[in-house]
Order: structure tokens, then C-alpha cells, then sequence
């Protein structure tokens, strides 16, 4: 019996070894990445933290400001030190690999907070106050720490003559050409190349001015308020193995950071912006990490998030949050190096088996090599289904080897319409060349058929049966107003003239035509074409549909009858209710066209449901106006007049009834918590 107990547990700790789980790992944080909504959901844990450094060798960090680390994976870190503790301001070089210090670099710095490295370790040091206080330069050193040269503020007028040269942050291509964010220079980065000690090129990646609604109306009036206006200045700069510039500019609410290509456009808008963002680092596979205050940032190249994690540390120490990211970079093995400015310290990020995963799909679909990146994106979709950049990227590599049936289901889970509408297009296109020739004979059959059946119900009057039912059902005067609406929506004079006088009203009639409304309604909103959808799959709000018909209706048609009493109108708040429901006849004649079509019509095609849209809209309109005139009996001038009331009237209802509800919900808790008071002292 014991060794059949120790068998059963081997082999379940086999099974758990063997067996591929998704998991959550036990960090002190979460992980969330963009679904194909643009919303931000949980995922599995990204990366771990590894290891927190807070000494390289003997060396302590003062004030820190800036990392960076190069191919070889040595780390360069700018620190302006602490005079209160005796702590130089010095750029340290450390070898990860090694785990001790290569070199210290100490002469001559002032208020050191940038660092830049090339690729022939030409170390390049922002210090803001290096000749005096906000008289800053760019420093070149060598990896030995020997000076090779300094850039002062450039001469040039172009740069400014009243502007202060106080570099924060530097980056430098291929040709030497600096690009330099400086403190409160609004005016973009300072391009300095290295010819002739120095020379100004001019400004790069100037941000735009916005302007708010009040500050638009200063200018119109020719306030000279408008005028002071001025565009955010650059904090941060990057630049990747392109040549491609990043800038941050954490005031920018809409493109905190910018990816820009030579002319100076932004090649990278971000669905999900970093909210106060301090660093950018380029990774392997062309991904983009963006440090905020607390929380790091991943993207794609063109700016979809793949995961967000971290939190605010509150003085705790504990790994993997933060107390103020400063910096950010990425090694050759896909670690994370943050720089917390305020705790001194350095926080090492390994990736888990899941981003291992999602970075070799993107290298390898980045390549184009389609089919090889299927394997790691079918692991990916089996640890997490929901995660929607592998949807996605599954339905393109499909898309490309043609397999379009079944790139159409995952662009559906990736919830990407523009790839389901060029799926979906293919699709239908496949379809029509093998089925056009079926499809026209099965027409052709129905149309013979039906004229067959014709002549023989003339002949031997085969649906008597049938008409002589149908006769009786459709002469009640039930049916009649049910379906009166089809005959108001081409006459609407005649018909508000026979709602209000020939008894073509009735509540069981108005309360049919809104449950075929409501029927109607859910059809069109939850089982339409994907394309056309406005909701989310799975999601039902069938109750509050109910409702918005129900009371929507009876709210807005005795708002309308108050309104007319107190205007002399004439109509019963019976007839406003059926004149109002049979207004919505176009909705009932039109709607079922659009649903059908908008499940055949790809995004190609989606004109003609946005132009049926608001012809049955207007149609609508017209039909209400046209109503309450004549039920009325207003002229046109009145209508307006009442339609504006009324408008004013559900207005000023609806906030009476939200400041009851809201009035009603605090006695209720009040009743509650003394209640639950009660409760508690007698228990006691």
C-alpha cells in the first residue's frame, strides 16, 4: 500500500513538471497588457525582479540620474553625488557579468545628469552647471575616464541668446551629431554637431503647442493672454540602432513619448500613453520600454502595450516596486535595468517563460517568417487565450499563408475589425466563386416555383384554405394598428389624423409594437455582423434595453403631453404614445435590410450602412416633428417651440429624479449602518 501511495506521487509530480501551466508568480505586483479594445486587462507576470543593487564595489550612489548599458552589457551610471554625505558627483562603469566596478569617472563633474555611450565607448556626459550654475555642457570622455573634449552653448543665434544652456540628457548617432534635451528649453532638442568644436544644426522634435478652447477664444479677441502660450519641453532623449530619436515629454498628455524618424514625424502612437514618463530604452526586438514614476512600460515597435507592471514601493523596500524610476535599459539577455532616483538603487527585471514567448513570436513575425512564428504563438494562446497581441498575430500569419476561414476567428478574438473586414473579404470572395452558380440556380428555382404555385392557386384555388385564415386574423382591429405604421411612415398627415380621430390607438397595440421594438433592438445590436457591432462579444445588457425602449417611450411621450396641455394642444397622451411609436415605422422597414446586409458587407461596403443609417434617422425625425403638429394641430413655429420644452422638461426631470434617487440610496444606508449598529451592540 506505501509504494503504491509513493507511485501515485511520483507520477503527479511528473505530471506538474510535464505539464505547461499559465501562472500568476508571486511578486508584489500585477501585470496588465492592452486588449483588443484598448483597454487594460491582467496577465501573466512578465518579468521578475531579480536582484536590487544599491553598491557597485565600494561606491554608493548619491543622487542618481541616469543608466545606460551597451552591447557588451557594462553598465554606465550618472550620479551627481551628495555633498552632505561626501558623495562626489562621478559616471561609474560596472560590469554585469563580472559584478564589480571597471572604472569611475570623477574629474571635473559638477551636476552630471545624463550619460550617453557610442559604440566606440566615447562617453558622453550632460552636466547642467559644468561651468557654472545652469551654464552647463556636454563632456566626452573616454572608457579610461580621460577628457577628450567639451561642448559648451553654442554660439549661434539660432539657439537663442537669452537662452540658458543646461543640458539634462543626451544621445548621439552614428556621425557624432548630438541630440541634447535641456531644462525649460521649449524650443525642441539642441542638434550640435561635433565639426568645428560645435555647430548649432538648428532645433529637432519640437513639440506642438495646445491650445485649450479659452485660450482660442483670447486670440480671436486679440488678448495677448493667447499669446504666452508654449509647447512642452523635451526631459528625456534615446536614439536606437536606426537612427530613430525617442523623446519624452511627460506634460503631454496625448504623445508623452515620440518616436521620430528623420523629418521629424512621430512614427509611434501609442493607444495606451505612458502617464508621467521619465525614461525610454530600446530592446532586441525593436520593443520599446518606457519608464514612469512607478510603473514600466512595454510596446511594440508601433506602440501597442504588451504588458505594464510595477507600483509605488511606500518607503517598504520591497522588490519589484518603486519609490522613482529615473532611468531605464535593457541587456543583451533581455533584462530590465531600472534606476530609482530616490532609493539609489538599482533594480534588475528577468522575463518569464511567457515573454520569452512573445518576443520570439514578434522577432520572428517581425522577419516575416510567418509560419515558424505560429509554434511560440499557439503557446502563448494555450498559457493565456485572452491575451490579444497572439489573437492577433495569429490571424495575420494566417492571413498570409491564406488560410483565411481561420484567420477570420482569431482577428474576431483580437477584436481588430480592419483585419476581419480584409479576411472576411476573401472569404465571402471564395465563396461567390464557388457557390454564384448554386446560388442563382436556387434563385431561379424559387422564382419558378413561387409562379407555379401561382397559377395553381388560380386554378384550383389551393391556398384558399390558408387566405381565408389569414383574412380573418389581419381584418381584426388589433392587426390593423399594429401594422398601421408601415401606412403612417408614407402619410404621416392622414395618420395622425386617423390616430386622433378614426381610433387607430390603442395601449395593447403600442404595447406590441414595442416589444417588437425591443425584439428588434437586441437582434440588431447583439447578433449583427461583427463589423457593425458596437458592443463587446458576450456582453448582454438586455434588462437596461428593456427599459431605455419601455420608459424612453412613456417618459419622453409624457413629457411631450404635459408640454402640449399647457401650449392648447389637442392630442390625448394616448395618441402621442401611438404617434410616437408608429414614427419608428422606418426603423421597422429599414433595419432588417441593414442587419442582413451588415452581415455580408466588409468595411469596403460600410457606406451604404452608414447612409441607410441616417436616412431612417432623418426619416425618423421628420415623422416626430410631422406628429406632434398635427396631433396638435400646431403650425411649424409652435412645434419647435413645444419640441424645445419638451427637450427642457425631460431634462429638468431627469435631475429631479436622480437627486431623489440619490437622496433615497442615503436614508437607505443610513437605515443600513444603524441597523447593522444595532445588530452588533446587542450581539456584544
Amino acid at each position: 500500500m506505501k509504494k503504491l501511495k509513493v507511485i501515485l506521487t511520483l507520477c503527479i509530480a511528473l505530471c506538474m513538471l510535464v505539464t505547461p501551466m499559465a501562472t500568476f508568480a508571486d511578486v508584489p505586483y500585477k501585470t496588465y497588457t492592452q486588449n483588443g479594445y484598448g483597454d487594460m486587462v491582467k496577465t501573466q507576470t512578465a518579468y521578475i525582479s531579480e536582484q536590487t543593487i544599491i553598491k557597485f564595489g565600494d561606491y554608493t550612489l548619491g543622487a542618481a540620474q541616469d543608466l545606460k548599458i551597451t552591447d557588451d552589457d557594462v553598465m554606465y551610471i550618472c550620479d551627481s553625488g551628495n555633498a552632505s554625505e561626501g558623495i562626489t558627483p562621478k559616471i561609474i562603469i560596472y560590469d554585469i557579468d563580472a559584478g564589480e566596478v571597471i572604472n569611475v569617472i570623477e574629474e571635473k563633474l559638477v551636476t552630471p545628469t545624463g550619460v550617453f555611450v557610442t559604440e566606440g565607448k566615447e562617453i558622453y556626459v550632460a552636466d547642467q552647471d559644468y561651468y557654472a550654475t545652469d551654464e552647463g555642457a556636454i563632456v566626452v570622455f573616454d572608457a579610461t575616464g580621460k577628457k577628450l573634449r567639451e561642448y559648451g552653448k553654442p554660439d549661434s543665434p539660432l539657439y537663442g541668446n537669452n537662452v540658458k544652456f543646461s543640458p539634462q540628457k543626451v544621445a548621439v548617432a552614428d556621425g557624432g551629431t548630438m541630440y541634447i534635451s535641456c531644462a525649460g528649453n521649449t524650443n525642441g532638442l539642441a542638434q550640435i554637431a561635433e565639426t568645428e568644436g560645435g555647430t548649432f544644426l538648428g532645433y529637432f522634435g519640437t513639440n506642438a503647442t495646445n491650445i485649450t478652447l479659452y485660450q482660442r477664444f483670447l486670440k480671436l479677441i486679440g488678448s495677448s493672454g493667447a499669446l504666452a502660450t508654449k509647447p512642452a519641453s523635451i526631459s528625456n532623449v534615446s536614439i536606437d540602432d536606426k537612427g530613430l530619436i525617442y523623446t519624452l515629454t511627460p506634460l503631454d498628455s496625448a504623445e508623452p513619448v515620440k518616436k521620430l524618424n528623420i523629418a521629424g514625424t512621430n512614427l509611434m502612437l501609442m493607444d495606451i500613453p505612458a502617464l508621467n514618463a521619465s525614461s525610454v530604452a530600446v530592446g532586441a526586438y525593436e520593443n520599446v520600454y518606457v519608464a514612469s514614476t512607478n510603473y514600466i512600460y512595454e510596446y511594440t515597435k508601433e506602440g501597442s502595450l504588451l504588458f505594464m507592471f510595477g507600483g509605488a514601493d511606500n518607503d517598504k523596500y520591497r522588490k519589484g516596486l518603486f519609490r522613482t524610476i529615473g532611468a531605464i535599459d535593457v541587456d543583451s539577455k533581455d533584462k530590465i535595468y531600472t534606476l530609482d532616483t530616490t532609493a539609489n538603487e538599482v533594480q534588475i527585471f528577468v522575463p518569464t517563460e511567457f515573454t520569452d514567448l512573445v518576443h520570439e513570436s514578434l522577432t520572428l513575425y517581425q522577419k516575416g517568417a510567418y509560419t515558424e512564428s505560429k509554434e511560440p504563438l499557439e503557446q502563448i494562446i494555450r498559457m493565456n487565450g485572452l491575451f490579444d497581441y497572439a489573437n492577433l498575430a495569429m490571424a495575420q500569419a494566417l492571413f498570409q499563408e491564406e488560410d483565411y476561414s481561420t484567420a477570420l476567428e482569431y482577428f474576431r478574438l483580437a477584436k481588430d475589425k480592419e483585419g476581419y473586414s480584409d479576411a472576411f473579404w476573401e472569404v465571402r470572395n471564395v465563396w461567390l466563386n464557388e457557390q454564384l452558380v448554386t446560388a442563382v440556380i436556387v434563385i431561379v428555382a424559387i422564382i419558378v416555383a413561387w409562379k407555379l404555385l401561382k397559377k395553381a392557386n388560380e386554378k384550383w384555388a389551393i391556398f384558399a384554405p390558408v387566405k381565408k385564415v389569414t383574412n380573418k386574423v389581419t381584418g381584426t382591429m388589433l392587426w390593423k394598428r399594429v401594422f398601421y405604421g408601415f401606412t403612417y411612415m408614407r402619410h404621416p398627415m392622414d395618420g395622425a389624423y386617423n390616430v386622433k380621430r378614426k381610433g387607430m390607438q390603442s395601449y395593447s397595440s403600442a404595447a406590441i409594437i414595442m416589444v417588437v421594438l425591443i425584439i428588434f433592438n437586441i437582434i440588431s445590436k447583439y447578433f449583427c455582423g461583427f463589423l457593425v457591432k458596437n458592443v463587446r462579444d458576450g456582453r448582454y445588457e438586455i434588462p437596461t434595453d428593456i427599459a431605455i425602449v419601455v420608459v424612453g417611450f412613456l417618459f419622453i411621450s409624457g413629457c411631450t403631453y404635459l408640454i402640449t396641455c399647457i401650449n392648447d394642444g389637442e392630442g390625448k397622451f394616448k395618441d402621442t404614445l401611438q404617434a410616437y411609436l408608429y414614427s419608428f415605422g422606418p426603423y421597422f422597414a429599414i433595419q432588417p435590410i441593414i442587419y442582413i446586409a451588415g452581415l455580408v458587407v466588409t468595411n469596403n461596403e460600410m457606406f451604404f450602412i452608414e447612409f441607410a443609417n441616417i436616412a431612417m434617422l432623418v426619416w425618423i425625425a421628420i415623422l416626430v416633428v410631422v406628429s406632434i403638429m398635427e396631433i396638435n394641430n400646431y403650425s411649424f413655429k409652435e412645434t419647435v417651440k413645444v419640441i424645445f420644452l419638451t427637450i427642457f422638461a425631460a431634462f429638468i426631470f431627469a435631475v429631479a429624479i436622480f437627486i431623489m434617487y440619490v437622496l433615497t440610496m442615503q436614508v437607505v444606508n443610513f437605515i443600513t449602518s444603524v441597523y447593522g449598529e444595532v445588530v452588533y451592540r446587542i450581539g456584544s
